[in-house]
């Protein structure tokens, strides 16, 4: 199960050149675990998210990058699987814009 937080552009933090997610994994992952189990799944969520830490799952990060108008989606080598990139490229609207999938030492798991 892909599970996933977005951000407006309109809303996204200045970050050098690029314009990014202003909260960081552990940030939103420790607020939806705060929930629990029960409001977790009310909310669709996995209730995984309860037992363990954000480092155990893949993750990744889409980031614009204003001076090439385009985005660069961030992905654990495990979440690069075509089917899986079809789903973030859909989930994140990104199926009309230029983007790119990248890997990162810091989105491993």
């Amino acid at each position: 199960m892909l599970v996933t937080h977005h951000t407006p552009l309109a809303e996204a933090e200045s970050y050098g050149d690029c314009l990014t997610h202003p909260h960081g994994h552990s940030e939103v992952w420790e607020g939806w675990r705060r929930l629990g189990a029960t409001i977790l799944r009310r909310q669709g969520l996995p209730t995984a998210i309860a037992a363990h830490e954000y480092e155990v799952f893949p993750r990744g990060r889409v980031v614009y990058m204003r001076p090439a108008g385009m985005f660069t989606l961030y992905a654990d080598r495990r979440l690069q699987r075509p089917e899986t990139v079809a789903e973030l490229i859909r989930r994140f609207g990104l199926t009309e814009q230029r983007h790119v999938v990248r890997s990162d030492a810091h989105y491993c798991s």
